[in-house]
This record gives structure tokens, sequence and C-alpha cells, in this order.
């Protein structure tokens, strides 16, 4: 038996979702509907007729206003619904629900890298820091010189990465910004997938490497060393040795071993980008099923993109465990209204020409399927961009929505494995926590296999349920976490993917 071509998200909507393509004039007399324009898949047409100023309703959800009178049949985008603001009772922690966590013997378990300090590593690599762009040319060459060949005599060691930047100077300090960027430098510096650091610097930028170091509180690891290419004697100078320096810890980071250890050290981040109109059906409410079994299993979902909860932000406060955190949520967004006030931004309402493409026409409809990504469970607390997250189960970072920005903060923040969910097909790659890259529907999967960890589209195609695919997440992180290498990993991606937040980007 065929699947309906328009799927209903819920009994009070008065928008469907097309299953594929839909031809002007198709009949849908099972739905009483006769299609009245050409219709993309992922795309909505209005259940019943909507009058002019009437909201439009999925997933039992408000996502804007009918522009003018929809008719049943009609093409419901951006030519027909506007987007308006509405008051939304945050009705903190109404909905919070104790988990019930599984007894540590119960818990599934991973090959990971214990690390000194008790964190567990899912990678084992060697990162070279830049506190300023002035000496982004120096790491690269640094990191060039270990070639897979170089390497071979250090099977257990990963690589030798460059983290390169654009700012650390000509900026005011101090400044929100400078506070920004030395706090992800600080949290890649002790990140547990690296089993040691290099930080190069010029030496009179305003983010001076010993303040740096000073300031983040890194004095006295010894996994951290540093050069400041004035006092070294330039940029061969610094090269050769920044060589040294890594060779000298390459010995140490490859004596490190992979061992059992429990879920509960998984720290996932959780993103979005290039969504489309199934996003919403699959990936984003599969991979929440996977983080819901993680927090059970004492593990933490690092859910961000504060543009991408505007206009859903209820679904988290309402969750919150304490009217304190559900507050610091809505004081982000606060801050976020002012900062992109004025401008062409998604927290405006303008969402990408790809999300448009692919079906969905204003932030808040991106915002229901970036929502779910976090799964069920309550929210733990509210954390700052790379700020150290310290609680485990569902937790808010603040970030933009810009893919490699959200993730730079998160990874910062200690994120050791992302999962990233696409329906349009984003090219994306992070170290040294790696991506797995989740596709929202089976044909754009089969189109960029290549790039595709996992196949949500298996929803759509009626193969298993939510349920069913989030178990199949949850064991595909598993894998990916004792060291199966990722679809992005394979194609060396994550090497200019450290994208600290400059506070100039508003979406």
């Amino acid at each position: 038996m065929n699947p309906s071509p328009l799927i209903r998200l819920h009994a009070n909507d008065n928008v469907l979702i097309a299953r594929h393509a839909l031809e002007l004039g198709m009949s849908l007399p099972a739905l009483g509907l006769r299609v009245r324009a050409q219709v993309p898949g992922g795309h909505k047409i209005a259940a019943n007729r909507i009058p002019a100023g009437a909201p439009v309703r999925k997933y039992d959800a408000i996502i804007g206003v009918a522009a003018r009178d929809i008719e049943a049949g009609d093409h419901v985008h951006t030519h027909n619904l506007a987007l308006t603001d509405f008051e939304r009772d945050p009705a903190f922690c109404r909905d919070a629900r104790p988990v019930a966590l599984l007894d540590e013997a119960e818990r599934a378990t991973f090959q990971g890298f214990l690390r000194a300090d008790g964190r567990v590593g899912t990678r084992n690599f060697i990162g070279i820091l830049a506190s300023v762009n002035c000496s982004a040319t120096v790491i690269h060459h640094i990191a060039q010189h270990f070639t897979p060949d170089r390497l071979a005599a250090f099977p257990h060691v990963d690589g030798v990465v460059a983290f390169a930047q654009t700012s650390g100077c000509g900026m005011s300090s101090p400044s929100e910004h400078f506070d920004v960027l030395r706090r992800t430098l600080a949290g890649y510096a002790r990140h547990p997938n690296l089993a040691g650091v290099l930080i190069v610097g010029l030496g009179c930028e305003r983010n001076q490497v010993a303040s740096l170091v000073e300031s983040q509180a890194l004095e006295g690891d010894e996994r951290v060393r540093t050069l400041v290419m004035q006092d070294t004697g330039g940029t061969r100078a610094t090269i050769a040795a920044g060589i040294r320096a890594i060779e000298d810890m390459l010995p140490q980071a490859d004596a490190a071993r992979r061992s059992t250890v429990s879920a509960s050290h998984l720290k996932i981040g959780l993103e979005c980008g290039g969504s489309d109109g199934f996003s919403a059906i699959t990936a984003n409410p599969a991979l929440g099923a996977a983080m819901d079994i993680l927090v059970r299993h004492g593990g933490t979902a690092i859910l961000s993109e504060t543009p991408e909860i505007h206009g859903v932000e209820y679904m988290l406060t309402r969750r919150a465990v304490t009217p304190e955190v559900g507050q610091k949520l809505l004081d982000r967004l606060a801050w976020w209204e002012k900062y992109t006030a004025g401008h062409n931004a998604q927290f405006n309402g303008v969402v990408g020409h790809g999300n448009q493409q692919g079906g969905l026409a204003n932030i808040f409809e991106k915002s229901l399927g970036s929502a779910m990504k976090g799964g069920t469970t309550p929210l733990q607390a509210v954390y700052e961009y790379a700020e150290p997250i310290d609680r485990a189960g569902l937790v808010f970072m603040d970030s933009p929505g810009y893919d490699p920005v959200a993730v730079t903060g998160q990874i910062a923040s200690g994120a050791n494995l992302i999962c990233f969910t696409t329906g349009r097909g984003s090219m994306f790659g992070s170290k040294p926590a790696p991506t797995l890259k989740l596709a929202s529907n089976s044909a754009m999967y089969a189109r960029l296999e290549e790039d595709m960890d996992i196949n949500c589209g298996a929803v759509l195609d009626g193969e298993v349920d939510i349920g069913q695919m989030g178990q199949r997440i949850f064991e595909h992180i598993l894998r990916a976490a004792s060291g199966a290498p990722t679809k992005s990993e394979a194609l060396g991606l994550g090497n200019h993917e450290f994208v600290p937040w400059h506070l100039g980007i508003v979406s």
C-alpha cells in the first residue's frame, strides 16, 4: 500500500506536508483536496481554508499567520505566510519530569581515552592554537610537517591539527568579544580529545599568550606549551621550534590507549544546517530520541543555535529544572533581540535560501525542528558560548546558528562528538571532535552518501519509527566514539572549521 502523498503532523494542524512533489490539479479524494499549485516535496499545502490573519499551525504550533486568504490545497510558503510575534507563556518547569537514569552496571560503554583529570576523549590529536591571526600561517606549516609518513611511528595519534583564527588583535580588550575568544581557545587547549597543545603567538597582539594562559588557568598544565614568534626568532625559527615541540609531545600522546568507559562520558554537540521540510519529521526528532537514550545513560546533550529556538523557546523553558534556568534562556534571547535589531538576520525571521528551498518559510518553522534535536528530557542548565559544561543531561549553550561557529563553541564547551542533521546536504566536519551527519531524506542521502553517515529518511520511507531510528543513531554514536571513522573524517574535513564567534556575526 502506497503511503499518502501528504503527511499530517498533528490533528490540530491546518497545513499538510508533501511527501514528494505534487502536480497542479492533482486530486486527493481521501483528503478531500485538489492541489492548487506546483508543490515541491517537503513543502506545505493548506488542509482547509485559512482566512487572512488566521494562525497557521504545524505540529500544533503557530508558525505565522495567513498573509491573505488561503484556500484548501494552496501551497503555503513565504508568498502567503506572514511571520508575526505572539505572546508565549514560558510556564517555567511545568513539563519537567525526572529522568529514570540507568544504574551504572546497565549503562552502555564505548572505547575512549581516559585522561588524567577523569574526562574521556573520543579521539587522540595534538593541537596547535594561534593566539592571533598573525601566527596562523606558522601553525599551519608546523601541522603540515607531520605527514602520514612522519606519524606512522605513532599509530595511536590521530593527527596534528592547526586551529587558526582571524582575530586576536585589533579588538577591544576587555570586551565581550575578547572574553569569548579566550574562552574558546582555552576550551580547545584543555579538550580531552587533545593529548597535547602548542599555543603560538606573534608577540605584540592584544591577546598575549602569557596573559591568555594565566587568565584561563592553563598554567601548570603539562600538556600545554607556548611559543612567541618575536621572541623565538621569526617565522622560520618558530616553525622549526614548533616542530621540535610537537616531536617531544608525540611519544607521550602515542602512549594513550582506548579503554572501556561508560557512555556517561559522552558530551554530544547537536547541530543542524541546510534544513528542509522533512528535518522536523525524521532527522531532528530521531536525534532527539537518541539524546533521550543518552541522557538515561548519564550522558550530556548540548543544544545550541539560539536564533533557531526563537519562537519555540517555551518547549525548553517548560522543561527547565528551575525557574532560574528557564529565565537564563529567556535572557539570552533578549540579548539576541538587541544584538540583531535592525538587521536582516535569521533571528528576525529570515531563514537561508536553502531552508526556504527545502520548504521552511521562516525562523519559527525552522525552530520547531531545531528544538527537537534535544529530545524530551528536562533542561538542566544554560551556558554562554564556549563556557565549560559541568552538568549532565540536556543543556543549552548560547551560539549563532552558523554551523562552524556553533560547533566550535560546543567543542570548546567540552563536546567530544557532534551530531549534525541536514535536509539539503551540508558538507561539514570538525576536529578534534568528529561529526556524524544525519540525512533527513533518502533522496539526498543517496545523492550524497559519501558525506552522510546515517539515513534518517528511513522514517519517512516507513522502514523504522522514530524510536527505532533513535536507537540506531545511539549505537552509531557509540561506534564513532570508539574510533570508527565518520564520513567527514574519511574526506579529511575539519582542518578549517575552527571558527570562534566574532560578535559581529549575527546569525
